[in-house]
């Protein structure tokens, strides 16, 4: 029988790597809210300038299965510590705000790590964590990440205006270098339900991709990311209509993800109690497309951040929960290339979004584009529905009844 993991280690090694993963996706949306800004500062077109939202996505599809080998060859320390460090070098790059391709060249460097870091969640999980506690692990987790999302699009603009870009620049800095520190102090040793790694093969990849929850969770993925990543990234284009300056659509995003965080703790909470992720999953994905359309479509400030609050509280806690189910299907000892595979599809989605979005624009704004986001959630509720349990079953007593 395994022994649980020290009660307090446990938490203060998830609770770091919920702080550097939170990082690394404050620095990706740093400039959510500033795209208008940054265009006119530096004389940039609006696709050049939604490259530093754009490069993340394109090369975690790139990163994302070498970063998972990497995590199950060599443990989710080792790949989440290299991250963690490319990370804090390249977030000094941004010091240097007199270029816009020096701005650039630290958001590539930043991109890079970022898969290194946020596939070893699952990893983390099934070394720390029993089974039962999978969820609201991987729910802390992720709410780091929400977290980081909401600061990053929230505080920005009134850190650069008191500050200059500069010195925003330089507290996000030293912030990433002080979370590097603490996950590389945190993280020695190892939980009581770890896993000897070994290297997936290229054959062990198509056998994970030929089960049917796995390629419902891949799609999951792609649709649910995709248009996450479309509306965070187009957030402030597709609220102008509605006479929200940066500041406000900033804020706006910061209640999408701030609705996030709160249901990343509950849903997954709730799920664990119950023992189950199904019914979680169809209740978060079918409320998705109800809500994200008035998002698209505007409104007053208020009840913009009501709606992205209840959007955030209800779907972004889908994403912990398919880690977590991606991992039960998976394997522990293949969780990081499961996991790979997962953001993989995913970020496809949101390259796809990203482009999409601007290049549907029509003359009467962004209806069509509108349209295909909520169009997307739909489908994807439909596919949830379809998806099995995958919570474990109790284990068999020594008598051999279930328990």
């Amino acid at each position: 029988m395994t022994v649980p993991a020290p009660g307090s280690a446990r938490w203060w090694v998830l609770a770091a790597y919920a702080w550097l993963a939170g990082m690394s996706q404050l620095l990706w949306l740093n400039f959510a809210p500033l795209l208008g800004q940054v265009q006119a500062r530096y004389g940039v077109g609006e696709f050049t300038a939604g490259l530093l939202l754009l490069v993340f996505p394109l090369l975690y599809v790139v990163l994302s299965l070498p970063a998972g080998t990497l995590t199950d060859r060599r443990g989710y320390r080792f790949a989440v510590g290299m991250g963690a460090w490319v990370m804090a070098a390249s977030s000094l790059l941004r010091l240097f705000d007199g270029s816009f391709w020096m701005l650039l060249a630290g958001q590539v460097g930043i991109a890079v790590a970022q898969p290194y870091i946020v596939n070893g969640i699952t990893k983390l999980v099934t070394e720390w964590f029993a089974p039962e506690q999978g969820a609201i692990a991987t729910g802390l987790g992720t709410m780091g990440m929400f977290l980081g999302m909401a600061v990053g699009m929230a505080a920005t603009p009134p850190l650069v205006e008191a500050m200059g870009m500069r010195g925003a620049m330089a507290v996000f800095a030293a912030a990433t270098i002080a979370s590097a520190a603490a996950f590389q102090i945190a993280s020695r040793g190892r939980g009581a339900f770890a896993h000897v790694e070994g290297i997936p093969t290229v054959g062990e990849l198509r056998t994970l991709l030929r089960d049917r929850r796995l390629l419902l969770l891949l799609s999951l993925s792609a649709i649910g990311l995709g248009v996450f990543n479309g509306l965070s990234t187009w957030l402030e284009e597709l609220l102008r209509p509605s006479g929200l300056n940066e500041v406000q659509a900033g804020l706006v995003g910061g209640a999408l993800i701030g609705g996030g965080i709160a249901g990343a703790v509950v849903v997954p909470a709730l799920s664990d109690l119950s023992r189950r992720r199904r019914p979680f999953l169809v209740l978060c994905t079918a409320v998705a497309p109800l809500l994200c359309f008035p998002l698209t479509r505007g409104g007053s400030f208020g009840a913009m951040c009501a709606v992205a609050a209840g959007l955030g509280f209800f779907s972004m806690p889908s994403f912990a929960l398919m880690l977590d189910m991606c991992a039960q299907v998976a394997g522990a000892e293949r969780a990081g290339g499961a996991t790979a595979l997962l953001m993989l599809t995913g970020n496809a989605g949101g390259v796809a979004l990203i482009a999409l979005v601007p290049a549907l624009k029509q003359p009467g704004g962004f209806w069509l584009s509108s349209a295909l986001m909520v169009g997307l959630l739909a489908v994807g509720a439909l596919l949830a529905a379809m998806m099995p349990e995958t919570f474990p079953p109790p284990a068999p007593a020594p008598g051999g009844q279930a328990t």
